[in-house]
């Protein structure tokens, strides 16, 4: 079946998910992924579904019905390779003292080495024991298989010398 990506974003109120549900399973969808959030007040979510080509335009009439509540927008995603990849998958956690331009020289770091990221998750919060705030974040990213990994670690390592910033980066 097509696989089609969902974003949704509105004032946060009690059965956004609930409807979205209700209009995907009633179109024989599958609701195959997704991340869900709340942030000062406004809900976003991504979604991932597959739903056959004839129910897309149904779907895609009940999702707008939901306008008054949502934002909702559909792209169609694509085509997943069934032969799989040999790239390699990644996981890296940091965390840091609170600042502006930690996310910026991360990713610039990683995009430097052709890593790309998949999933992204930040949050800071007040450190304990030592006052400030903590900025930390996960990362799940991919790359080629001959990426070279010292080198990815040798500069996010460099920039945690430079930022206060622990990294780790494992295979996954």
């Amino acid at each position: 079946m097509p696989r089609y990506v969902i974003t949704l974003v509105g004032e946060d109120r009690s059965g956004l998910v609930s409807a979205v549900a209700d209009a995907v399973s009633a179109h024989g969808g599958n609701w195959e992924g997704s991340q869900l959030a709340e942030r000062a007040g406004v809900f976003a979510g991504v979604i991932e579904i597959s739903v056959t080509a004839d129910s897309a335009p149904g779907l895609w009439a009940a999702l707008r019905a939901l306008d008054d509540r949502l934002t909702v927008t559909a792209v169609a995603g694509a085509e997943q390779d069934s032969a799989g990849t040999s790239e390699r998958r990644l996981v890296i956690s940091l965390v840091a003292n609170d600042r502006p331009g930690i996310v910026r020289d991360v990713s610039a770091a990683l995009a430097a080495h052709g890593l790309s990221i998949d999933e992204f998750t930040t949050e800071v919060r007040d450190a304990a024991m030592a006052g400030g705030r903590l900025f930390e974040a996960s990362a799940l990213a991919h790359a080629a298989p001959s990426t070279d990994l010292a080198a990815v670690r040798d500069d996010l390592e460099r920039l945690a010398a430079e930022l206060q910033v622990e990294i780790t980066v494992a295979d996954r």
